[in-house]
Order: C-alpha cells, then sequence, then structure tokens
C-alpha cells in the first residue's frame, strides 16, 4: 500500500484546489490510499512557540513523516503561495534542524480559473521544496485551468484532462516507488 498523504493550499471550504485534489484521489491506481494532512487549525508560527510546541503542530509534522509522499495543491495568492501554505511549512522545519521534509518525494499541483494557473506560486513553492531537500517531481507539472463543469459531483469532466490527471498520479506513485526502492 502506497500512501499519499495532501496538502491544500486553501482553508477556504469552496477551494478549487480541494476539489481538484479529490477528484484525483478516485483515479489512483490500486493498493494507492489518499489522506488529508490539513494547516486549518494550525497557529500563525512565533519562535514563542517553540518552547511549548502546540500539539496541532506536533501531529502535523507526523502526518508528514507517515506518508511515503505528499502531494502539495497550492492556489496563487499575489503572485506567490498562500500565506497558511507558507505557515504550515514554517511549522513542519522546526524545531530548528528537524524538517519535516527532508528526503520526502512532493508532487506540486494547482488550480486556477486563469490561463497560466498557478505557475508563478508553484515556482515559489518548488523553491521551498528544495531548501527542505524534498524531492520534488520535476514533471509532469500539473497546472490546471479549471474551467465551469470541469469538475462536477467530484469527478473531472473533461477527458484529456482526466488522463492527464491519472498520468500524474501515477508518475507521482512511480517517484515515490523508486525513492522507497533507492533507500530499502
Amino acid at each position: 500500500m502506497t500512501t499519499i498523504g495532501y496538502i491544500v493550499g486553501s482553508i477556504s471550504s469552496t477551494s478549487i484546489n480541494r476539489q481538484l485534489v479529490e477528484a484525483m484521489t478516485k483515479l489512483a491506481p490500486e493498493g494507492v490510499e489518499f489522506k488529508e494532512i490539513s494547516i486549518k487549525e494550525l497557529p500563525f508560527f512565533s519562535l514563542d512557540l517553540e518552547g511549548d510546541f502546540p500539539q496541532v503542530a506536533k501531529d502535523f509534522k507526523q502526518q508528514i513523516v507517515d506518508v511515503d509522499g505528499v502531494l502539495i495543491a497550492t492556489p496563487e495568492y499575489s503572485r506567490s503561495i498562500p500565506g497558511v501554505l507558507k505557515n504550515a511549512f514554517d511549522w513542519s522545519t522546526r524545531p530548528y534542524g528537524d524538517m519535516s521534509f527532508n528526503g520526502k518525494p512532493v508532487a506540486i499541483i494547482g488550480g486556477s480559473g486563469g490561463p497560466i494557473s498557478t505557475a508563478a506560486a508553484q515556482q515559489h513553492l518548488r523553491a521551498i521544496m528544495g531548501h527542505f531537500n524534498a524531492i520534488v517531481m520535476g514533471q509532469p507539472e500539473g497546472m490546471i485551468q479549471v474551467t465551469p463543469g470541469l469538475i462536477e459531483n467530484g469527478e473531472i469532466t473533461n477527458e484529456g484532462t482526466r488522463e492527464f490527471l491519472t498520468m500524474y498520479v501515477n508518475a507521482f506513485v512511480d517517484l515515490i516507488q523508486r525513492v522507497q526502492k533507492a533507500n530499502a
């Protein structure tokens, strides 16, 4: 069983990135399980909290460690990643030297109504993950223009997009398995 944790970079109840990832979970091959790693309850990061490290942050870090790979679905806010997502990543690196993403396979995807989707946010996120020593999937890149009707009742309605997302999930599972084999 391969377990993929997913982080949605938006805490909105109507997040199109949440809808995208939930639809993607249905495209996974047999033997792959998805689990959400929520960022919604994390407090704002502050060094003042390190002495009494919040349990919710400990749990967040452990959830990253416990999965085989992490899929991050990010919206783009002001040509970068959302503040709530950056806040979560700051918690993932603390206490100093204890980075949860170290050596972890990561795939980055994002959906937006715009034609360039989340390209700028994904570039920033790739830089952050590089600093964390994560093993980031380079190809295929997942910049999805979410048009009206693309996701209905939790399903991808466009055949070409469904095929691409199936290939994307399979490529990530392949990366995870290569990393596991190399570390065995």
